[in-house]
């Protein structure tokens, strides 16, 4: 069958954008991979009314409430290519399958560039975190280190003291001038310029001459790419932002390609549950506009 809308990528903002579809009685098509963005950590925090939930069951009974209307078929597998133009997409997954829709939307999150630091990617969305307002309140004030990967962590150690007592790990990713140095300087933040050796217990800091820095929880600026090619496979223009690369859209989510429209991380900046549960819900109405009008 054709389906009206088929959304690759069934985490918050895909199902943000399906519920809006399905509601206005327009047949969708979700394929999602299952590889939610948070999926490593164990609770979502700043999403009113989730407040401390784990992420994995607020995407559970979002998929089960969508799960209630009828005109939603959901399909747990791969993406790999997408083709054609509007109102004639054909979307094939990994399985060989082809899936035909009048209109695309890409909710495909965004995958995580870190570090290369020994012992960080184990520990990212436990003790390694990007957003303070996610994460830094369970930190009680504690001590924190942020870890320089790029110019955004200084805006990034800017910030942060409000949350606790700030130690910026430059680990010669970033160069301070003179004004930013005075700057964290004003803010109570402690600049350490020794690289880093690698990352051991819950969030111990070794660095290459000896000493261990060990804080309530880290920090940083990690940067950011669509977790898979597809919408660049169709042609839709990307656009570097301060945090990376997104799928470039208007203001209805439509992107360079017409008829293909973008939501949730892989679209906007900054990135958060809300906002992309918001992103996606004005997408899904985008969307449904323009099959309309």
């Amino acid at each position: 069958m054709k389906y009206d809308v088929i959304i690759v990528g069934g985490s918050y903002a895909g199902m943000a954008a399906a519920l809006q579809l399905i509601r206005a009685r327009r047949s969708v098509l979700v394929i999602d991979a299952g590889l939610r963005r948070n999926r490593f950590a164990s609770h979502s925090h700043g999403f009113l009314g989730q407040d401390g939930a784990d992420p994995a069951e607020i995407a559970a009974t979002a998929r089960a409430q969508l799960h209630a209307y009828p005109t939603l078929t959901w399909i747990d597998e791969t993406a790999q290519a997408a083709a054609g133009v509007k109102d004639a997409f054909v979307v094939t997954t990994a399985d060989g399958r082809r899936h035909e829709g009048r209109r695309l939307l890409f909710a495909v999150g965004v995958t995580d560039i870190l570090p290369e630091i020994e012992g960080m990617t184990e520990r990212w969305g436990k003790s390694i975190f990007h957003c303070p307002y996610c994460h830094g309140y369970e930190l009680s004030q504690g001590t924190i280190g942020v870890i320089a990967a790029g110019p955004m962590s200084i805006h990034q150690a800017q910030l942060i003291p409000e949350w606790g007592a700030v130690t910026f790990l430059t680990n010669a990713a970033v160069a301070l001038d003179p004004d930013s140095q005075a700057d964290l300087t004003a803010r109570g933040v402690t600049t350490e310029a020794t690289p880093i050796a690698r990352i051991e217990g819950h969030a111990d800091v070794m660095l290459v001459d000896g000493r261990t820095l060990s804080f309530a929880g880290l920090f940083t600026a990690s940067r950011n790419a669509p977790a898979t090619p597809i919408a660049g496979l169709l042609g839709c223009e990307l656009e570097e932002t301060p945090f990376g690369s997104q799928i470039r859209t208007d203001d209805t989510k439509e992107t360079t390609a017409p008829g293909a429209f973008a939501c949730g991380d892989a679209a906007r900046v900054p990135h958060s549950v809300s906002l992309a549960v918001a992103d996606g819900a004005w997408a899904g109405a985008q969307v449904h506009r323009s099959l309309v009008f």
